[in-house]
Order: C-alpha cells, then sequence, then structure tokens
C-alpha cells in the first residue's frame, strides 16, 4: 500500500516548506502556536457532551435510549483519545502541569490508557515509524489482506475479544509493584465514574453496561479503522509519505472516527509540533507545495479500506489473519 514513485514528486525545499516537509521557521511559529483557552472549551464542551447523553438515556429511560449511548460512546472514547493524544504531545495547554493533569484525570484515565506510558510508546513511534522500535507494528504490517481475515479482526472488536485482550493486562498489572500505579489510577477513575453515574442515575448497572461495554466493542472498531488508515501496509522511510496514509476528509468520517481534526495525519506525522485546530493550513501548505500529490490521496475513507481488504486470495500472508 505504500504509493509508487509517480505520487511521490521530489518538489522540496520550497520558500515555505523545508528539505522536510516542515514549514520555515517563520510560518512554524504560526503553525505550533497552542490555542490554550480554546482546548479549555473544547475539553468542557466534551464532557458537557457526555453529560448530556447520559442524562438523555436517563430520562428517556428506555432500551432504544440506552442503546443510542452505548453506541455514540464510542466516537466519544475517540474524542477522549484524540484530546489525550494532543495532551501527550504537550499541545493541548502552553502550561505543561496543567497538560499534563487534564491529559491524565479528564481524557486518559476515563479512557483506560496510561498517559506516561501511552505517551513514551507514542513518541517511540513517532521517531521511526515501522522501524525495529514501533510499538504498533502488529496493528499496521501485514495489509493488504484477505476480505475474509478484514472481517473477522472487525468481529472480534466488536464483539468484545479485542477489548478484552486491551483490559486484561490493565488488571494483572494491579499484581505487578512496578505497574500498579499506572493501573490502580485508572481503575480508581473508573470506579468514581462507576460510583457517579451510580448515585445520580440509581442504575448500578449502568457504566459497565454503557462506559466498559462500548470502550470494548465499539471503541475497539472505530480505533481499529482509524489505526489502520494511519499506517497500514506503508513501510520504514525517512519520507513521511510512505510511512503514513492521506485521505480525503468527510463530516461522517470526522464525527465517528477521526475528530478533532486529527484525519489530516500526514501532517501531523511531518510535523508533530503542530497542534489540531492548524493541521488542515499546515496540510495545504504541503499540498499547495506539491509535495501531497492526489496520487498519494485516497477520496475517503471506504475506498481506503476497500484498498485493505483487496489481497489475492494466492498471495495473502495467511500470518495477517
Amino acid at each position: 500500500m505504500v504509493p509508487g514513485p509517480e505520487a511521490l514528486p521530489q518538489v522540496l525545499p520550497t520558500d515555505r516548506l523545508t528539505a522536510s516537509g516542515k514549514a520555515v521557521p517563520e510560518l512554524r511559529v504560526e503553525l505550533r502556536r497552542i490555542a490554550s483557552y480554546r482546548n479549555v472549551g473544547t475539553v468542557a464542551g466534551l464532557w458537557l457532551t457526555i453529560a448530556g447523553l447520559w442524562a438523555g438515556a436517563v430520562w428517556l429511560d428506555h432500551p432504544l435510549g440506552y442503546l443510542a449511548l452505548f453506541v455514540l460512546m464510542g466516537p466519544i472514547f475517540a474524542r477522549l483519545a484524540i484530546l489525550g493524544h494532543e495532551a501527550a504531545h504537550r499541545l493541548l495547554f502552553r502550561n505543561k502541569l496543567a497538560n499534563d493533569l487534564v491529559g491524565k484525570w479528564l481524557l486518559d484515565y476515563p479512557a483506560f490508557v496510561p498517559f506516561d506510558v501511552y505517551r513514551r510508546s507514542h513518541l517511540a513511534h513517532h521517531k521511526d515509524e515501522f522501524g525495529p522500535n514501533e510499538p504498533d507494528i502488529p496493528l499496521y504490517s501485514g495489509y493488504p489482506i484477505l476480505s475474509a481475515s478484514w472481517r473477522r479482526k472487525l468481529v472480534r472488536d466488536a464483539v468484545g475479544i479485542s477489548g478484552w485482550k486491551n483490559l486484561k493486562p490493565l488488571l494483572m498489572a494491579m499484581t505487578s509493584k512496578s505497574s500498579r500505579p499506572f493501573a490502580s489510577r485508572i481503575l480508581g477513575t473508573q470506579l468514581v465514574l462507576w460510583a457517579g453515574t451510580w448515585f445520580l442515575t440509581g442504575h448500578w448497572w449502568l457504566h459497565p453496561l454503557c462506559w466498559l461495554g462500548p470502550w470494548m466493542t465499539v471503541w475497539r472498531v472505530l480505533n481499529r479503522l482509524r489505526a489502520i488508515a494511519e499506517h497500514g501496509g506503508m513501510e520504514q522511510s525517512s519520507d513521511r509519505r510512505c510511512t503514513t496514509h492521506s485521505i480525503r476528509q468527510s463530516w461522517p468520517a470526522r464525527f465517528w472516527i477521526v475528530p478533532y481534526r486529527t484525519g489530516w495525519h500526514l501532517a501531523h506525522h511531518t510535523d508533530m509540533g503542530v497542534p489540531w485546530r492548524n493541521l488542515p493550513g499546515f496540510h495545504a501548505e504541503l499540498v499547495a507545495a506539491g509535495w501531497v500529490t492526489p496520487e498519494l490521496e485516497y477520496p475517503s475513507y471506504r475506498a481506503f479500506w476497500q484498498a485493505c481488504a483487496s489481497a489475492p486470495e494466492l498471495v495473502a500472508d495467511s500470518s495477517a489473519v
């Protein structure tokens, strides 16, 4: 799935971009500007949305209302994860203490993510995608695959098998002295959320069903679809166009899987110091320079996923299933 030479014109540097694709210093200052106060509103707005969804479901007190909450918690976890990712890059707030406190307690721990561990592994991912220390290589390698294998992966995600594989290490971490501090913070946060929803709604089962349940199922599907769309089937290279896909953005995709402009992922990997609000502008610079070409870009996520599941029967790697 690596683009061919015709999609990779060598047009850098330009008067606005360096040889690596980063903006020249005077432009880079603007692109890397962190909108701290606006991000306060973004985080607050996300939690108000969560509260509103839960209050609406409880007010309706109908199976369809709880089903809607279950499904919509998938894109909510996407939002928690992406803002937590922004905090891991120290791009959420200019104040480092505020950035890390919010990233941990209001974004990552509610989403079952060990903030400090994730930061280390994620920065290793950025340092050398598909390199020897790439932490996510099992998720990205082997594409394209058979359509039957693609379906099996998504079914395992949808029914909670993948979710349990992610939850089990967190529970087991409580038995390890070195890992217990990370696990206890996450599980403690979940207990607070459980107790709070139980107290406010009178339903002890609501948190396990509509918080843990979607995290183990709906979110696992959405997370796989997004992650593969970022790097599936690419290769190690100093040219980020060979490590990271470029996919045309749409409103449905931005709602379900790539909120907060994270779909402009090639721009993010070209310069990981650019905050989420500025990624479309930076992407536009890459396009204007001729570095990102129409041949490089998939027209939609659906087209990309179809390409992911298009391996011929005779040459597909059976180890990828």
